[in-house]
């Protein structure tokens, strides 16, 4: 049946070539945009979902500043806060380090596995933090030790100084030595770190302070703490007890020396807040884009009903004429379906086109990747669907035309 209504919906549609040409460029532009909107959504979404390797429970990051303190007072300065936060009744562990994941703030190097070639295996995030780190951030060591108490030594930032041994992320061990296991092997970290670092533990997985970076996968911890004015403290409270340390650690602090500032925003935070700060483009990106496709879908779905209902008026006199030869509702409700799905799979046919450019786009502007095939499809099903709803109504009444009223409005 449907393949005898081809050829009259087709002649139909040439004589309403303007209504026709707006749907379907409206259906090819609402697929183009959708599949890669959808795409740009579910990166978002992965990238929102990705743990960082921490157990992001019951953590409290605090932010600080020095004021005025002498350089050389530093290291006593932070061991007597590390002591005092330690101490707390609700506190597990605690640590201090430069930058942690999701932090936004980090330092990265070059890693190496010979000195002497200038390009580097991979680029990795730096974390200087010391023997507690792993308790506090429950970081789970999948190979080799932990940093012993007498390896932790003071990093001065304006003096270079290769560390004798560090841990690194599982992602990051695999792609130095890809051919087998890092622990105990060599690398260099930097361009002017003439002393390797031997690799005495690695990590299951830590996140680099940079959700979008390249090299999200790759850390580096450092067993050294930074000796400047300014770091992070990082605790893990007892079960139960976060709320309370969020007061008590911050006045802990104060109470050892009023010389430190917490930044107003990011001074004094649980993990859930960095998590939320940190992913809140990603978050606003996916909403937007959201948005934007049901906008888009619902002013395509008025504009086929709206062009459906135009035309249904137009041909009451013929749909009338059809029943009255013995066409049934069936029929009619078919045509109007068929004339929609063809005009459905010409705005697709011209949105493929479209979809393919606009990727094309965001790859060379926004470093995007090719939109995988899987869009396409959930874009085709989308649309047709949406089209063939769209219409159901307007046909279902055109299909109810009794062919008698027909003929007496025409008459009239």
């Amino acid at each position: 049946m449907i393949s005898v209504q081809i050829r009259p919906i087709l002649s139909a549609l040439k004589r309403h070539k303007a209504g026709t040409t707006l749907i379907v460029l409206q259906i090819a532009l609402t697929f183009a945009v959708i599949c890669n909107a959808f795409y740009i959504v579910e990166q978002r979404i992965d990238r929102m979902s990705k743990p960082t390797g921490m157990v992001e429970s019951n953590m409290l990051a605090i932010q600080y500043r020095w004021a005025g303190v002498d350089a050389n007072a530093i290291p006593s300065l932070t061991k007597a806060d590390l002591q005092a936060l330690r101490l707390l009744p609700g506190v597990e562990d605690a640590t201090q380090t430069g930058s942690y994941p999701l932090s936004g703030h980090s330092s990265t190097e070059g890693i190496r596995t010979d000195p002497g070639v200038k390009a580097r295996i991979a680029l990795a995030a730096e974390y200087f933090t010391d023997d507690h780190a792993l308790a506090t951030m429950g970081a789970r060591l999948v190979a080799g030790r932990n940093f012993r108490a007498d390896e932790i030594g003071f990093f001065d930032p304006s003096k270079v100084t290769p560390p004798a041994a560090v841990i690194i992320t599982k992602a990051l061990a695999d792609k130095v030595y890809p051919d087998g296991s890092a622990l105990g092997k060599q690398i260099y970290i930097g361009n002017s770190m003439p002393s390797p670092s031997t690799v005495i533990g690695v990590v299951e997985r830590l996140q680099a302070p940079s959700p979008t970076a390249s090299f999200a996968e790759y850390a580096v911890l450092v067993p050294a703490l930074l000796s400047s004015s300014s770091g992070n403290y990082l605790i893990r409270s007892k079960l139960g007890q976060l709320l309370a340390i969020t007061n008590e650690a911050p006045a802990a602090l104060v109470k050892l020396d009023l010389m430190r500032v917490f930044p107003p925003n990011e001074g004094i935070r649980t993990f859930d807040q960095v998590r939320e700060e940190a992913y809140k483009v990603d978050r606003g990106m996916a909403t937007l884009m959201t948005a934007i496709c049901a906008l888009l879908l619902v002013i395509t779905a008025a504009g086929i009903v709206g062009l459906t209902s135009f035309w249904v008026s137009q041909r009451h006199q013929q749909i009338g004429m059809r029943r009255a030869l013995g066409a049934t509702q069936r029929d009619i409700l078919s045509y109007f379906l068929t004339e929609n799905l063809l005009i459905a799979l010409g705005g697709i046919s011209l949105g493929a086109v479209l979809a393919v450019s606009l990727n094309v786009w965001m790859i060379s502007h926004f470093e995007m990747s090719s939109l995988p095939l899987k869009y396409f499809v959930e874009g085709v099903v989308l649309i047709v669907l949406l089209g063939q709803a769209a219409v159901l109504v307007p046909a279902l009444r055109a299909s109810r035309t009794s062919p008698i009223e027909a003929i007496r409005n025409t008459r009239a």
